[in-house]
């Protein structure tokens, strides 16, 4: 995170693997947390899959309830990672250890490889080092994501205002 961002918008690209919970939740997290902090000029969010399995679907409806009992609205529709995100985001964070790895796999150069991150290096006070999938588990994954996220994502909100010089 070197670059200037004074005059230009610093872009966050999420990714899980297919886009319809924790990658999507983080993006609305992230936004919503851009907004309230009034950065929303200043920082782009998107997410993507790294399949395409999804693609076109709105979110998970069981993230979809938890996150609107939480005040969020994700609205986002599933898309996968393109080889063009790379270049376009400055930031790329994956939501588990399979995903990072996958990433770099996709990384074609040096550049590309340091914009890739694991959502729990922004952790404030959670413990655990993934942002575990809640797919094929209960209602109790899915609150705990949401947890993950909402405290992840203010610890990158820190390292925006930190970045932005805000």
């Amino acid at each position: 995170m070197q670059r200037e961002y004074k005059d230009m918008k610093y872009k966050i690209l999420f990714i899980c693997l297919g886009n319809i919970c924790r990658s999507s939740a983080a993006e609305e997290v992230m936004r919503s947390k851009i907004a309230s902090a009034g950065l929303s000029s200043s920082v782009e969010v998107d997410s993507a899959g790294l399949i395409d399995y999804h693609e076109g679907e709105k979110s998970d409806p069981r993230m979809l309830r938890h996150a609107y009992n939480r005040g969020y609205k994700i609205t986002h529709r599933s898309r996968p990672i393109q080889q063009e995100d790379f270049a376009y985001f400055d930031l790329i964070i994956g939501m588990d250890h399979s995903n990072i790895s996958r990433l770099k796999r996709m990384a074609t150069s040096a550049e590309s490889m340091a914009k890739i991150h694991l959502m729990t290096e922004y952790a404030i006070k959670s413990v655990g080092d993934v942002v575990p999938d809640p797919y094929y588990g209960g209602d109790a994954g899915f609150e705990l994501v949401l947890d993950l996220l909402e405290d992840t994502c203010e610890g990158l909100l820190n390292e925006i205002r930190r970045l932005l010089n805000t």
